[in-house]
């Protein structure tokens, strides 16, 4: 078995298979080769890896080059998707050599951070991926927004198709990611997929002529249910704007589905306003994002509070080692050896408090790392708790 890094036309007899086969209907029909032919641009700068006995790829996994806001820098990311294997060489430990292996290759060209969608949590977490808040649905009936259709707002709604407003909407994903703890941005031409394939309806609120929030969705039917991808706004003005937009569709659909952060609170939107807020989480494909730490130097920058610790990183090829970390100049300072009290982390457990998702305190009793009282507040004061909003599905 040999692990070779495949082009993009290999893609097509190595990787795309394994993965149709993994989490697709199957057998593909005949003409599966065509549609990942046409597939292939979307991919064109991601990095994929195969696992191969002779001239049969035993497994597959892809590394797509992401941007995503930590703690209010936008740092280098590592999407991980793509991961299947061929059904004869399953629990054989090839996934373990590929993943390995392409995580050090994106840490050695920079990337800072990693992200996945996991098909069961407890396996990525042997590689130092810690779960991160799995965005929310808010559901209603636009009836109950029929206050707001009447209201004098300023700014501006625009409606088009996703092919003619996607570059006002990437533009404004590219300005939302440099103020939202967590958000990802795929690559350009990864993104490109939604502007082409066309499948979204785009309604944006536009405030003094600049895009303030931005709702991609469709509608199911006559009836049915408008469902927007992720309701994405700046300020209550751009929210109510869209709101207003939604319950303009009183007589067409009979509820609203809209992605919302998990520390959103849909009950404050309106008075009269009944809405069921759901968030699932089902294995195998239904999981939170997961999250992890690629290098511990280049965190360096990222807003932190008023602590200095040093934390010793232990069994992980990848960060493993000690650092001091210094934050009271209001950025964290990534330093080595030791200075102040010491915290000993696994790679989840640093990935934990750099998101924000686990206090300090909670570490020891999830496995992730021994946190002496002192330790612990150093820890606390250095990376406050923070609700980190994946918005990018893999």
């Amino acid at each position: 078995m040999q692990v070779r890094r495949i082009s993009a036309e290999e893609r097509i007899s190595h990787s795309f298979p394994l993965q149709a086969y993994a989490f697709e209907q199957s057998p593909a029909p005949a003409a599966s080769a065509d549609r990942w032919r046409d597939y292939l641009p979307y991919n064109q700068g991601n990095r994929t890896l195969v696992a191969e006995d002779g001239d049969t790829a035993l497994a597959a996994a892809t590394a797509i080059p992401m941007r995503q806001n930590v703690r209010g820098q936008l740092l280098p990311m590592a999407g991980i998707a793509g991961v299947a294997t061929h059904p004869l060489a399953r629990r054989q430990g090839h996934v373990r050599t590929l993943l390995t292996t392409l995580l050090g290759e994106m840490r050695d060209e920079g990337h800072s951070v990693s992200v996945l969608y996991p098909f069961r949590p407890s396996f990525y977490a042997r590689f130092g991926y810690v779960t991160l808040p799995k965005r929310r649905s808010a559901s209603f009936s636009p009836g109950d927004l029929g206050d707001l259709v009447r209201a004098d707002l300023p700014g501006d709604v625009t409606w088009e198709r996703m092919s003619t407003g996607y570059d006002a909407y990437r533009e404004f994903m590219v300005r939302l990611a440099r103020e939202r703890h967590g958000l990802a941005l795929f690559p350009d031409y990864r993104d490109a997929r939604l502007r082409d394939d066309d499948e979204r309806w785009l309604v944006t609120a536009r405030v003094d002529g600049e895009v303030a929030g931005a709702a991609a969705y469709k509608v199911t039917g006559y009836n049915g249910e408008l469902q927007v991808d992720d309701l994405l706004v700046t300020t209550p003005l751009s929210r109510i704007l869209l709101l207003r937009f939604f319950a303009r569709h009183v007589d067409q659909v009979s509820r609203v589905v809209a992605g919302i952060p998990a520390d959103e609170l849909p009950e404050l939107w309106g008075t009269d306003l009944q809405v069921t807020v759901e968030g699932h989480t089902v294995i195998p494909n239904g999981n939170a994002p997961m999250a992890r730490v690629l290098s511990v130097q280049k965190l360096a920058g990222i807003t932190v509070g008023p602590g200095r610790v040093t934390v010793e990183i232990v069994d992980d090829p990848f960060i493993e080692g000690a650092f001091t970390l210094d934050g009271h100049g209001g950025t964290l300072e990534v330093g080595t050896g030791t200075g102040g009290p010491t915290a000993t982390l696994s790679a989840a457990g640093l990935s934990a408090l750099v998101y924000g998702v686990l206090d300090p305190a909670e570490l020891p009793l999830r496995g992730l790392g021994a946190v002496p009282a002192d330790a612990a507040g150093e820890l606390r004061a250095l990376f406050p708790r923070l609700v980190p909003y994946v918005v990018a599905d893999f």
